[in-house]
């Protein structure tokens, strides 16, 4: 069975750092990739970052690209989202997903039904 667990989320003040970690187990990743999305209110889930786990490759969105760093530690099977100058429209439910797709090119994994495995997420709070 495949779970995919979120830890390292929080309550910061804009300009602050927080970083999450997705642990995971029951399958290995390195052929595929795993991403982060996340979820405000009245939104739709949102991409945010995913990285190819055979070669590092790495995808964010335009509006964390600078801000956001994703990486992956293939010995602990475990992504990292690390987050600095956090934003008030930062805040929202982080989560952790796992893709079975060896996608090739551009544009790849910013879409929700490219993933097949999902945490449970992590709640970042940013306030001013």
């Amino acid at each position: 069975q495949v779970q995919l667990a979120e830890t390292g989320g929080g309550l910061v003040q804009t300009g602050a750092s927080l970083t999450l970690t997705c642990a995971a187990s029951g399958r290995s990743f390195f052929e595929t990739a795993t991403g982060w999305f996340r979820l405000q209110p009245g939104k739709n889930r949102e991409f945010v970052a995913a990285i190819k786990w055979k070669d590092g490759t790495t995808y964010y969105s335009n509006g964390v690209k600078g801000r956001f760093t994703v990486s992956r530690d293939n010995a602990k099977n475990s992504m990292y989202l690390r987050m600095n100058n956090l934003k008030t429209s930062d805040t929202a439910v982080y989560y952790c997903a796992g893709s079975n797709i060896d996608c090739l090119g551009t544009g790849c994994y910013e879409e929700v039904h490219e993933f097949d495995y999902w945490g449970q997420g992590t709640q970042v709070t940013v306030s001013t």
